[in-house]
């Protein structure tokens, strides 16, 4: 044999051996990872949460985009083309005609005092924590845990301290106060209060999910920093957990799952959502070009890790024979999307904007009845921060659409970068409530969106993948 035709024999045999070690140790990789999940040890104790609350603002705090315009053009020292570019950003927000902002910015000028602020917190706070009471019936002597996120108001006492007082809980009490998490702490606060149940036993756990509207305006023209003013509006919610066995069939729901995905050890992560102050010293917070690669990479990540979980194993074969041709054969194939719904009844995503829930919708193949609830939240009340997943969950039930073993997924998103999901189970059959904030309205929703260009508002370029 030729030397020439040698050295090919040997080339091409050896690249089938290299091929095929690969994929005995992908394989086995497989096995591993399978046989590990089968035998892992389960956690003791259920968690079931009982019940939520959303606040629901008065009438009297509405404002429509059109007077957030007026106000800004008659109080705000800002240019045209400040003023300009925050009308364009409105009008691709996606928020409705009815959100809700403090009182505090009515005045002339508005009225940003301490007093103020405390205000916002303790009325959200407190109309929340008084209704998750009231539908529960729950005594606070008995809640053993409390936890409050809140990212951007950080004040002494706490904001835990704060309703550790208020309802007069135990000195035993156990309190955690979680600020500049960003607006997937709500379901890190889940995720922690989660944990705690496992060891502190025969308990419950009261967790509030809420933002800071009324200290937080950003005054500036910096076009990085206007979104939080055009965006985000007042909201909070208090959610109830339990693992008391006797409370399982008072309960609403299970919790099975809580994945949590951190990317902040990358600096660009670490960087694209930040509190800075502008070239003129005015604070605020900016939301740099980094952020949609960012976003994709730590929900890609949050996916796999949830995927492995939650998805039926058709699904995984299709992933992994995906992942096999493309490895072998052709880097033109397209990645396989498994299809999440198939093992989710019901998804609930953080409404950070229009523009990131047509991401979210286009690429995970979701359906518009799949992101009906969270478009009517953005809608209706615009960005609450970590509290979004709770009305976007509140809506549903309103619908009535929330049966006895369905499975709901909240995934929400935010600085840092972190990515957390929520996988619950329905215990029963949810009704209308009188309590919900959709009760008196409900009817009238969906609202027939016009869609808009798909554009980011705010400079960033839109992403080709989430």
């Amino acid at each position: 044999m030729a030397s020439n035709d040698l050295q090919k024999f040997i080339a091409s045999h050896l690249s089938l051996f290299t091929n095929f070690v690969a994929l005995v140790l992908l394989c086995l990789t497989l096995t591993i990872l399978l046989l590990s999940k089968l035998f892992e040890s389960k956690p003791s104790r259920k968690v079931f949460l009982l019940d939520f609350a959303c606040y629901k603002p008065p009438a009297s705090q509405m404002w429509s985009k059109e007077l957030t315009m007026e106000i800004a053009r008659h109080q705000f020292t800002l240019s045209k083309e400040a003023l300009l570019f925050m009308e364009k950003l409105l009008e691709k927000s996606g928020l409705g005609p009815s959100t809700y902002l403090p009182e505090a910015f009515r005045t002339c000028p508005p009225n940003e005092c301490m007093e103020e602020v405390r205000k916002e917190s303790e009325t959200v706070i407190f109309g929340a924590v008084d209704d998750v009471l009231a539908k529960t019936g729950v005594k606070v002597k008995d809640i053993g845990i409390v936890i409050v996120n809140c990212c951007l108001f950080n004040t002494a006492p706490s904001l835990s301290a704060m309703i550790v007082n208020r309802y007069k809980l135990g000195d035993e009490v156990v309190s955690y106060n979680l600020s500049g998490m960003g607006c997937s702490a709500g379901l890190t606060a889940i995720g922690l209060a989660k944990q705690l149940l496992q060891v502190h036993g025969n308990s419950y756990a009261l967790v509030v999910s809420t933002e800071n509207i009324t200290g937080n305006r950003y005054q500036g023209e910096d076009r990085s920093m206007i979104l939080i003013n055009c965006l985000f509006r007042i909201g909070g919610a208090a959610i109830l957990l339990s693992n008391r066995p006797s409370d399982r069939h008072a309960a609403k729901y299970q919790l099975i799952h809580a994945v949590h995905t951190n990317t902040a050890a990358s600096d660009s992560s670490y960087n694209c959502i930040s509190s800075v102050e502008d070239s003129e010293g005015l604070p605020g917070v900016s939301i740099n070009k980094s952020l949609m690669p960012v976003a994709i990479k730590t929900i890609e990540a949050n996916l796999t890790t949830l995927g492995h979980l939650v998805l039926p194993i058709s699904e995984k074969i299709l992933f992994i024979a995906n992942y096999i041709a493309r490895h072998f054969h052709s880097e033109n194939i397209k990645p396989y999307v498994p299809d999440f719904m198939k093992a989710i009844d019901h998804i609930i995503t953080h409404v950070g904007g229009q523009p990131v829930l047509d991401g979210v919708e286009r690429n995970l193949r979701l359906s518009k009845i799949d992101m009906e609830a969270s478009r009517m939240t953005l809608y209706r009340f615009g960005n609450t921060s970590s509290s979004s997943v709770w009305y976007g969950l509140a809506y549903i039930e309103a619908k009535g659409r929330v049966k006895r073993g369905d499975r709901v997924w909240q995934i929400a998103f935010g600085s840092g970068f972190k990515c957390n999901s929520l996988i619950m189970k329905a215990m029963r059959d949810v009704d209308l409530e009188e309590n919900n904030p959709w009760s008196d309205e409900i009817d009238g929703f969906p609202v027939d969106l016009k869609s808009a260009d798909g554009a980011f508002p705010y400079d960033l370029e839109p992403a080709e993948q989430i």
